[in-house]
């Protein structure tokens, strides 16, 4: 590892992340080190890592590599790995435009959640197509004190349990994760959404995302919120043969959600960079060994 990273910071409807290029996948981010970055206090902070690598050049995109050269190695701020982030990757690609790697127009990433075809804009915006939405069967419910709701379970390349309340406020603080049942739904965690109405197509949302806490936007979230509210609206395209689009207000911005006929969900908002800089290798071996991902706090 050399003395200095490089790294940005990005965000996408106020989700952050702190961006790590590597295309040779040579530089070690253990869970610890990607905590310690993502440490709001003592660390540069974001809901997530971006590390920027070339798909041929790390084990799990390998087979991706011809229809995408860049894979976006993503990671949760406690350091966990995450399938799929869709404000993320649209960070990701505004990345890789200011690095000139790619430009304006149509581009593909690759994600562990699959290839994902994105649209830079003229005027900023980025457009991913997010796949298709899977709806596993069983009933789930989500609780927060006394309150519990019957949530819709949508999986979007990682899983979201979707709830409809009656104000926002209802979702507590978020600070800890929902608890859920049947607890064998979600073995690997869940993303939790709050969700209120806010006029025709047009939803508002508070979210738990596994591993980060709450966060400013969730991207999959709002795909997620999108396809629930279809469903429970009888606006499904597969069935009216029409697309449909939601307005969804996250905390942090405003996204747009269209689902088309055969299924594929497209997802348009911000995707901006606001800093880059140098991180001390240094600091960063002996800070991961303080953050909870680390095994020797009695070094801090």
């Amino acid at each position: 590892m050399s003395t200095r990273i490089a790294f940005l910071k990005g965000h996408g409807t106020e989700n952050d992340f702190v961006i790590i290029p590597d295309p040779e996948n040579a530089i070690d981010l253990p869970p610890a080190a990607v905590a310690a970055l993502c440490d709001r206090r003592a660390g540069i902070g974001g809901d997530g890592l971006l590390h920027v690598v070339r798909s041929a050049a790390h084990p799990e995109a390998q087979e991706m590599a011809a229809e995408a050269e860049w894979f976006m190695d993503y990671r949760n701020g406690d350091g966990s790995i995450a399938e799929m982030c869709g404000n993320g990757v649209r960070v990701f690609a505004r990345y890789l435009q200011r690095a000139g790697y790619v430009a304006e127009g149509d581009i593909a990433v690759a994600t562990r959640g699959g290839v994902k075809s994105m649209h830079i804009a003229k005027d900023g915006d980025v457009t991913g197509a997010m796949g298709k939405a899977l709806f596993p069967e069983g009933d789930v419910t989500v609780s927060v004190g006394e309150h519990s709701w019957p949530a819709r379970n949508v999986n979007m390349g990682n899983p979201h349990a979707v709830a409809f309340v009656d104000d926002l406020a209802q979702a507590g603080d978020l600070l800890a994760p929902p608890p859920f049942t049947p607890a064998s739904t979600y073995p690997d965690g869940v993303n939790v959404e709050f969700v209120v109405d806010r006029g025709p197509r047009h939803v508002a949302l508070r979210v738990h995302e596994r591993g980060a806490g709450e966060t400013r936007s969730c991207g999959t979230g709002a795909c997620a919120v999108a396809v629930a509210a279809a469903r429970r609206d009888g606006a499904d395209p597969a069935v009216t043969g029409t697309p449909v689009t939601y307005t969804v207000d996250v905390p942090g911005g405003r996204l747009l959600i269209t689902e088309h006929p055969d299924g594929e969900i497209e997802m348009t908002g911000p995707a901006v960079i606001v800093a880059e800089g140098e991180i001390d290798a240094d600091w960063l071996e002996a800070a991961q060994r303080c953050t909870p991902a680390g095994s020797t706090a009695g070094d801090c």
